[in-house]
């Protein structure tokens, strides 16, 4: 899963490594259209729904983060 992941990632943000980056979001790694493609995106690949109260700086702060997201999600 995490290699999907990282693929959906590598799709948003072509070039940019995210492997060991923490502070996606305040970093300025990600803005708010990149969260809004990401969560369109991962909700297709991995056939879940991501609702608007998951969608914090907390989740999407690095490549664990979301991928606790997802798995998370995809257990329910």
């Amino acid at each position: 899963m995490r290699e999907e992941l990282l693929a959906v990632l590598a799709d948003a943000k072509p070039g940019f490594e995210f492997e060991g980056k923490t502070g996606l979001v305040d970093g300025g790694y990600l803005d708010s259209f990149d969260i809004i493609t990401l969560v369109t995106e991962l909700n297709d690949k991995f056939d879940i729904d991501i609702p608007v109260e998951e969608i914090i700086t907390e989740n999407f702060d690095s490549v664990d983060t979301i991928l606790a997201l997802v798995e998370r999600l995809s257990r329910e």
